[in-house]
């Protein structure tokens, strides 16, 4: 079951490190008809799945094309709209994101009731050849061409190895059980990390980040750390919040599935109040929002643990307002710091920084949580005491984010 995710989290991070270098190539309108279409053909691989190989097999093309949907969106409101509309469209990307989170599972759901998830997949699998059909003939066709001529497009298949060899290797991390295959993982996973923002930075015109990417003394790099290291440590409520509340709190599915969702519908009101804002408030309210989302962190040290689950909620919420008010103007800041010549780069690594620091968060809490004794069947009193380890273990990088926060928002732009 782990690996249905995990997979999917390569194929997403593979593509979405690419998409800047697609989006200059290529534009944007080509890569996003073909990303649907390798999403929709992942779905009938799941569909028609005869085993478990081939269900992941469809996982990994459902990761490619749906990580090249979203990094190459966050290029496309780069490119296509000036800096003042960027956060009025961040705030209606992220009303759809909050009604996808939130109608998603419910479909599933619904799915698996019905007893035919294989049909849950065909749905999905249609529309993606509907959105591939609308990207090819409807409006998305005019969307400008790219940057530099076809022929300097070249596949950079080391850096993508090693970048799919981190994240396999991290998740395996966090859901293996020895401690010689946890420091293995570990070693193999953050060295080809090490080794793969060392190539990609000496590559030039090539390169799939922008310049000083996890450089904090550099405004951009500090900035991509700050994504990073916040989205580790907002792992927890997602990855055990729901099986926690139900041991410890005796918690229906459904509603802690709807506490862990509240944090999608409150990045939503959060991004849609906030939309207007100047461009002049942009650090303001970019600190604000990432210092409430680190003080929700914390509060989820004491609400998980000893409940009750209302207060769960409110840190849930007091998360996703303060992601939805940072994450907003993150992209219009960043853009102004930006070279021009890495600005579809940029755009491109928002997301793709987003999605490894959840594959990374993801290893940490199950590393926290197998450290505490997560087993099986796990008792209450086992339950609080994995949830004491794996909210206070994510704290420190709440507080990372925090510092290199202070690093982007003060530079000048």
């Amino acid at each position: 079951m782990a690996w249905n995710f995990a997979l999917y989290e390569v194929g997403a991070i593979v593509v979405g490190a690419s998409s800047g270098l697609l989006a200059m190539r290529l534009g944007v309108g080509r890569p996003m008809t073909l990303a649907a279409l390798v999403f929709a053909a992942g779905c009938v691989a799941s569909t028609v799945a005869p085993d478990m190989a081939t269900m992941l097999a469809g996982r990994v093309a459902q990761g490619l094309g749906g990580g090249g949907l979203v990094s190459l969106a966050f290029v496309g409101a780069a490119r296509l709209f000036p800096p003042a509309m960027i956060p009025r469209i961040m705030a209606a990307m992220s009303i759809l994101w909050g009604a996808s989170a939130f109608v998603g599972p419910l479909i599933g759901g619904l799915f698996v009731a019905w007893g035919s998830w294989r049909a849950g997949f065909a749905l999905f699998a249609a529309k993606a050849v509907l959105l591939a059909l609308w990207l090819q003939f409807g409006p998305a066709r005019h969307t400008p061409k790219g940057t530099g001529p076809v022929t300097q497009m070249r596949i950079p298949g080391l850096r993508l190895a090693l970048l799919s060899l981190a994240i396999v290797a991290v998740s395996y991390a966090g859901i293996t059980h020895t401690t010689l295959g946890l420091a293995l993982a570990l070693a193999v996973g953050l060295g080809s990390l090490a080794v793969f923002s060392l190539i990609d930075g000496r590559s030039g015109d090539g390169r799939l980040l922008p310049q000083s990417a996890f450089d904090p003394r550099a405004p951009i790099g500090a900035g991509l750390v700050m994504v990073l290291a916040v989205s580790m440590a907002a792992m927890g409520l997602t990855a055990f919040g729901p099986l926690l509340m139900a041991i410890i709190h005796q918690t229906p599915a459904l509603t802690a599935g709807y506490v862990v969702a509240l944090i999608s519908i409150a990045w939503t009101v959060g991004a849609v109040l906030t939309s207007g804002m100047p461009e002049r408030h942009d650090p303001a309210v970019i600190a604000l929002g990432m210092t409430l989302v680190a003080v929700s962190l914390a509060g989820y040290v004491v609400a998980v643990p000893r409940g009750p689950v209302g207060l769960i909620a409110l840190c849930a919420a007091g998360e996703g307002l303060g992601f939805g008010m940072a994450w907003t103007f993150i992209l219009r800041r960043a853009g102004r710091l930006v070279r021009d010549d890495d600005a579809e780069r940029l755009a491109a690594a928002l997301p793709t920084v987003s999605q490894i620091g959840y594959a990374l968060g993801a290893a940490v809490v199950g590393i926290l949580a197998n450290s505490a004794g997560f087993g099986p069947d796990p008792t209450p009193e086992t339950a609080v005491r994995v949830a004491h380890w794996v909210f206070a273990g994510s704290l420190p990088f709440a507080l990372l984010a925090l510092v290199t926060m202070l690093r982007f928002v003060t530079v000048r732009a």
